[in-house]
């Protein structure tokens, strides 16, 4: 059984279950065009982006490593390796591919999509991401069968209704192919949505809340991702049904710390999974960075004293860090949007 599976089933029977889901996104490609997959650190001189074929092997360490329960990833990248290497068919990891790309996280270097209202969008065909192809044949088991399904709220009645309509049909292509899908909410993306910054999280429970309260239980995402807005909007979304698991999206990099500490500070509160891109991808040695995830969500360790054990690690592997550990191990302020 796939980890993720097992987690799940544990934490249904039990809601007070320490077990946690840790998930790598790795579907940037999805969103920021030719930098998607980040930038070589230290740089060389000459500044470069990683090529695709480069940020696939990170891809094959990660869930070679045994950290992780689900890598997230573009159609595009599982259709090489979940579909024609098979690298998923022997391991615990889950793959999962980005069922949707709305247009707030459209950010090309150049273009302002991100400025104007999120407009639902899908580029991926559920059938296409199951079997690899859209003519192929459905008589096997899909090799992929688990999606990520985004909505951005925005108290734009015009947009919302646009956004829930689009979830409207997705579910019902979901059903009819057997289709998994996990629910992410971003905090909306315009800056002038007429909510204030305490009103974000209630308006984005409610909205989340509400959206699922018209869909048969059957036909609930297997859980939810929201920013971490604190302790209480995390305790009081936790505390709604149990039969809905909630986790956390990372936001922007931010510090070591600010990573550290949201993964066990949202784990405290209610928290039971964790879906990580940026705070890995754009960290000194992505795959150390998620070995200490790992550690403070198990339990081994507190997120001062990885901070500190991660520099140490940087040090061994002769990796300058980007900050002193002095610097890293302070909090600074991370936006709550996808495309901030």
């Amino acid at each position: 059984m796939k980890t993720l599976e097992h987690k799940l089933d544990n934490l249904r029977r039990n809601p007070s279950a320490n077990d946690f889901i840790l998930a790598d996104a790795k579907d940037a490609d999805m969103a920021w065009g030719i930098a998607s997959p980040g930038a070589p650190y230290p740089q060389g001189d000459k500044q470069r982006y990683y090529s695709m074929p480069e940020f696939m092997q990170q891809m094959r360490e990660i869930v070679a490593s045994g950290y992780i329960d689900i890598l997230l990833a573009s159609n595009s990248v599982m259709s090489v390796l979940a579909h024609r290497e098979r690298l998923f068919d022997a391991s615990p990891v889950t793959p999962a591919i980005r069922a949707n790309d709305t247009t707030d996280v459209w950010i090309s270097r150049v273009a302002d999509y991100r400025d104007h209202p999120s407009r639902p969008f899908r580029s991926s065909y559920l059938h296409e991401a199951q079997y690899g192809s859209l003519t192929a044949s459905g008589n096997t088991e899909p090799v992929v069968n688990l999606g990520l399904y985004s909505i951005t709220f925005n108290n734009d009645l015009d947009a919302d209704y646009a956004s829930l309509a689009a979830f409207r049909e997705f579910r019902q292509e979901a059903a009819e192919c057997g289709f998994e899908y996990f629910l992410e909410v971003f905090a909306p993306n315009m800056n002038d949505c007429g909510l204030s910054a305490t009103d974000i999280p209630k308006f984005v429970n409610d909205s989340l809340t509400r959206a699922l309260a018209g869909v048969s239980r059957a036909h609930w995402p297997k859980f939810l991702k929201i920013p971490y807005f604190g302790p209480q909007p995390m305790e009081e979304l936790a505390a709604y049904d149990p039969e809905l698991i909630v986790g956390i999206l990372g936001g922007g990099s931010g510090t070591t710390y600010d990573a550290f500490k949201q993964l066990a500070e949202a784990q405290k509160y209610g928290a039971r999974v964790a879906l990580y891109g940026r705070k890995i991808k754009d960290a000194e040695h992505p795959l150390t960075f998620v070995r200490f995830l790992r550690t403070i969500v198990d339990g081994d360790i507190t997120p001062e004293e990885a901070v500190s054990a991660y520099h140490s690690e940087l040090q061994k592997l002769k990796i300058p860090p980007k900050r002193s550990l002095a610097d890293d191990s302070q909090l600074s302020a991370t936006e709550l949007s996808y495309a901030r």
